[in-house]
């Protein structure tokens, strides 16, 4: 049996996502969880992989890159991604109205990692 200073010293160590009273590693406190809730599902990491390839991109096209996604899942995806700080939504001032989406710098930092990410499951699947 481990005495309560040794129980202690092993909470301390532990990440937020290990050492919260939720036994799982799903507690809020838990950056991974922050990060699977930020670019989670089945369509987010295509989006911002998508708009890596360019300055800008618009709706439609973003649509032509990701092969399958649903006009519904496009728009409250894009709108996820922008309410977590990593797309930019620019509506420009014209008729018809013409909006563009971009990685934010929070958002581009992002890509080298799905990138690794990409090559494990190339390398590993």
């Amino acid at each position: 049996m481990t005495s309560t200073s040794e129980n202690t010293e092993k909470s301390i160590a532990l990440s937020p996502c290990f050492a919260s009273a939720d036994p799982s590693i799903t507690g809020s406190g838990c950056a991974l969880r922050r990060v699977l809730d930020a670019i989670g599902g089945k369509w987010k990491i295509l989006l911002l992989v998508a708009l890596s390839q360019s300055d800008e991109l618009r709706y439609g096209e973003l649509r032509r890159l990701v092969f399958g996604i649903t006009n519904t899942m496009l728009a409250s995806s894009l709108k996820e991604l922008e309410a977590d700080g990593l797309v930019k939504r620019t509506q420009y001032p014209e008729m018809p109205v013409r909006v563009e989406y971009s990685l934010t710098d929070r958002g581009r930092s992002l890509i080298p990692v799905l990138m690794e990410l990409k090559d494990w499951g190339e390398e590993n699947l």
